[in-house]
């Protein structure tokens, strides 16, 4: 009897791993088991995986995967479903998706669950789906969801040209914000306001609190995403209108600041945050639903698409790595498999 595993696939996978913690030249193509679909799971046929900051993170030791994830970095993927787990009914084999996993994406085949996959955006190829998912997810999910972020406010998003600003500043404007983006060039400032950003603040030129308070008629901004940490905690309470709300989802400067918290009070501000890669299946499936109904129609439509910046092979991936950390890329960096 033939299982929902399909006896046709190989045996082994090629997949990006590290022996030790390091630069990026720890990371080299091995050859691993094929992983089997459980419960509600997809196996997938890779044909890209996205490169963003935790898979950074991973390899330099500060971000081990959940329990139970696999060690293999990437955390989102597009591909063709070629195995169905036991009562998974959401994609037939076949079907093209694109899916936020907590690991295994730099592969040329991964195991996603079904609702944390998607279809693929109507108009844009694998590739492009493949840059997606941790993005869109997170995005959703710290700018609309615990952000409350409404049409007619101010929103500002450090890191403006990287793929959750590319994504951030899309969709805050789709849905009616005013966008304020930080950036670190001219280059990146005009990428910025490209992508719809109506203020693009060059932060090696301009005090960003000072900029960001002219933008807004000297009331401050209404929602800040940041992934910067470090000294920017502090500007942001600067920065911020009253009753304002800061989201923090990364700390590229430091998780440690030194805060006047007499301004939060005085403010009356909401500084939050999450991660995403170890929330359970089931938040993450909800995020994807939103999505799927209120974010999959405005990329069908053309209105926000992902920033493709430049595509290695999956051999590469050391030379991907080494991209992100020189900061010189303006939008996602994206793994290939050739399938």
């Amino acid at each position: 009897m033939t299982t929902a595993f399909e006896t046709d696939r190989p045996r082994s996978i090629s997949a990006i791993g590290f022996d030790a913690p390091g630069g990026p030249e720890v990371l080299r193509l091995q050859t691993r088991p094929m992983p089997q679909p459980g419960p509600g799971e997809l196996l997938v046929k890779v044909a890209a995986a996205g490169v963003n900051r935790p898979d950074v993170l991973q390899r330099m030791g500060g971000y081990a995967p959940p329990p139970g994830a696999s060690d293999i970095p990437g955390l989102e993927i597009a591909g063709t479903v070629v195995a169905l787990g036991e009562g998974a009914t959401r994609f037939a084999r076949g079907d093209t998706l694109c899916g936020l996993v907590a690991g295994g994406g730099y592969a040329d085949y991964a195991v996603v669950h079904e609702s944390n996959a998607l279809p693929v955006p109507a108009g844009l190829t694998l590739i492009e789906a493949a840059a997606i998912p941790e993005t869109y997810f997170t995005v959703w999910t710290n700018v609309f969801q615990r952000g409350r972020l409404q049409a007619g406010e101010s929103f500002m998003v450090h890191g403006g040209t990287s793929g959750i600003g590319t994504t951030a500043i899309q969709l805050a404007k789709a849905f009616g914000a005013t966008v304020i983006a930080t950036a670190g060039s001219a280059e990146k400032c005009l990428a910025c306001r490209n992508l719809g950003a109506d203020h693009a603040i060059n932060y090696r030129e301009e005090d960003f609190v000072a900029a960001a308070k002219a933008a807004t008629g000297g009331r401050g901004v209404d929602l800040i995403l940041d992934m910067v940490g470090g000294d920017y905690i502090s500007r942001n309470y600067d920065a911020a209108a009253e009753s304002g709300r800061i989201v923090q989802i990364a700390f590229l400067n430091g998780p440690k600041a030194e805060v006047d918290f007499r301004r939060l009070m005085m403010k009356r501000l909401t500084h939050t945050g999450s991660t995403l890669r170890p929330r359970s299946i089931a938040e993450k499936a909800a995020i994807a639903a939103e999505l799927q109904t209120r974010v999959w129609p405005l990329i069908a439509a053309g209105r926000c698409k992902p920033v493709m910046f430049k595509t290695f092979p999956l051999a590469e991936a050391a030379a991907a790595h080494a991209l992100m950390e020189s900061n010189a890329h303006i939008g996602k960096i994206v793994l290939t498999t050739g399938g």
